[in-house]
């Protein structure tokens, strides 16, 4: 098994139960509850909005990893505290449409954002320091998918950050709460098991280091 994906259950957190409604909008696609992915799902289309010459990026296989974001960097649907990212491998994902409408957000950024220059949908996250941890994987929003099958959000990453965007903090307990009803742990950081990847891919650099 792939180490992107070997601490990622790519059926989701096994929620499937409707989740009642909530003023509290985390994001579109969990707010009535988390579907399950498909472990058989061998991949999609990912759309921008424009109505007409759409960006298209093509997945091949299923995705990782997946959660909802509090990082003001990412690209968040209109109302949504939270974006949606998950993961491919770079050599999976291929821009088959309209490539000459996408633009680097932040060439300055670890993760090179390429953004529709119509709609302003971030298509693709891409990292090109090999150095960097999560080298050789590229972010998605699954959401730009008409297909169902994709890996399930299974935790909510870098919540506090919501609070840089513009939320009250006195907000944040019921958020949390919130999160922890639809099964979505939240956390500060990314989950324990890819802070533990990353503590891992340090440890190994500085060993070759001394070598």
């Amino acid at each position: 098994m792939a180490w992107w994906k070997k601490h990622s259950n790519g059926n989701g957190n096994g929620n499937n139960n409707r989740v009642g409604d909530s003023s509290i909008h985390i994001h579109p696609s969990v707010d009535h509850g988390v579907v399950p992915g498909s472990a058989n799902f061998g991949g999609g289309t990912l759309r921008c909005h424009c109505g007409r010459d759409p960006v298209e990026v093509t997945i091949k296989g299923n995705s990782a990893h997946n959660h909802v974001c509090g990082c003001t960097k990412c690209w968040k649907p209109d109302g949504a505290l939270f974006s949606m990212v998950a993961v491919v491998p770079r050599d999976n994902l291929r821009v088959t449409a309209n490539a000459n409408k996408l633009k680097i957000v932040d060439p300055s950024a670890a993760i090179q954002r390429h953004a529709c220059v119509e709609c302003g949908v971030h298509m693709y996250g891409r990292i090109e320091n090999k150095g960097h941890p999560f080298y050789g994987l590229d972010f998605i929003h699954t959401e730009l998918s008409n297909q169902v099958g994709w890996s399930a959000p299974e935790f909510a990453a870098f919540v506090s950050s919501i609070v840089e965007a513009g939320t009250r903090p006195d907000d944040m307990p019921a958020i949390r709460a919130r999160l922890r009803e639809l099964r979505l742990e939240p956390y500060d950081c990314l989950s324990p098991a890819l802070m533990d990847l990353i503590a891992a891919h340090t440890a190994k650099s500085k060993r070759l280091e001394t070598v």
